[in-house]
């Protein structure tokens, strides 16, 4: 929705410049005050808007539109500056793109999601991966002796997470300070492997989108669909020795 909206605005900064250009008559230059030196961006003016038009260009780009009307565009622009009635009005419009990208993430979603249902379905078959009903999938690196958290209690942990390419998107050992978190505070999938680890366990696991972060992923770094890498080392229950 971000990208729409940014599209959107490029789209209207580009319609109020022209709109600002058409009210007086540009001034002659000459060939010292032209600001441009490519070939056909003679004044400011002109750069600015091809400027706008690659950007506008971009986001449709992303948005897998290759293919686009011209002539519509252009109308559109012409009815918009001379204040004449539009086919469709905003909402339509806003309505419009947001179904494509609507469309374009469930797109994304459905192929991170095949991804990792290939994944999992070969990692199940390797020496020493254990599977949940729910899916979830952990080896055991090192087996801990201390006692193991409950959903009430708060744990303290050290994890690198990473996606199933092996691009890593957080790392507490980077950082130097472990994670001090509820145990139901944190996705399903790690609930579900901490109260099964005991303190002082290293555990790897590998969790589906539906005990992780589900369709819609997390930030920049976890798309929708994903399944996620974790080492988890559980270092101690706050509070409790």
């Amino acid at each position: 929705m971000k990208k729409i909206l940014l599209a959107t605005t490029v789209l209207m900064l580009s319609i109020c410049l022209n709109a600002q250009t058409k009210k007086a008559a540009p001034k002659k230059t000459t060939g010292s005050s032209a600001p441009a030196t490519t070939s056909g961006l003679k004044t400011t003016n002109d750069s600015l808007s091809y400027a706008f038009g690659i950007s506008l260009a971009q986001y449709m780009k992303s948005q897998g539109i290759t293919n686009i009307n011209y002539i519509m565009l252009t109308k559109a622009i012409s009815q918009t500056l001379k204040g004449e009635t539009p086919l469709i009005d905003m909402n339509t419009a806003n309505s419009l793109m947001g179904r494509l990208a609507e469309n374009k993430s469930k797109e994304a979603c459905a192929s991170e999601k095949e991804r990792g249902r290939l994944f999992l379905e070969e990692n199940k078959k390797r020496p020493g991966i254990k599977v949940t009903a729910s899916g979830l999938q952990y080896e055991i690196i090192k087996e801990g002796t201390g006692p193991i958290p409950s959903r009430e209690d708060t744990v303290i942990a050290h994890y690198a997470g990473s996606l199933t390419n092996g691009k890593e998107f957080d790392n507490s050992y980077k950082r130097g300070e472990p994670l001090t978190i509820p145990v139901a505070g944190v996705i399903p999938g790690w609930t579900e492997a901490l109260t099964m680890m005991p303190v002082g366990s290293k555990w790897k696991l590998y969790i589906p989108s539906t005990i992780g972060y589900g369709d819609y992923g997390a930030g920049q770094d976890i798309p929708g669909g994903a399944t996620l890498v974790f080492e988890v080392e559980l270092i101690e229950l706050k509070n409790k020795k």
